[in-house]
């Protein structure tokens, strides 16, 4: 269970850290819910113009804190995610995610961020 939620936050976090938001949607299924620190949008589109629209030098950091078993098909995640700037401070955020087993594999349904 923690392997599949690294291995996809692992390629989110690297996607974000490249600056390529359609790279970071691709790892969203199609309707996906995501709530970022602005208004929240629905499927991949949403997710790349929200990353589009984030700084270069961006870099989230991620240490899960939780994970639940769901079904066979879906997998929580809870976690505590720092994002690097280059020109301003660090911004800790609690970030939930539910990951669902697709034709395409494990990809983000839903995605809410919370500031501390």
């Amino acid at each position: 269970m923690n392997n599949v939620l690294t291995t996809v936050l692992d390629q989110w976090k690297s996607g974000i850290d490249d600056h390529d938001p359609s790279r970071v949607a691709a790892l969203f299924t199609k309707d996906a819910v995501f709530q970022g620190l602005h208004p929240y949008g629905v499927g991949r589109d949403a997710v790349a113009e929200y990353y589009d629209s984030q700084p270069l030098g961006l870099s989230p950091r991620y240490r899960i804190l939780e994970t639940r078993e769901l079904a066979d098909d879906l997998i929580l995640g809870y976690l505590r995610v720092d994002f690097t700037f280059t020109d301003r401070p660090t911004l800790t955020v609690n970030l939930g995610v539910l990951l669902r087993r697709t034709d395409e594999g494990w990809l983000i349904a839903h995605y809410q961020v919370s500031r501390l």
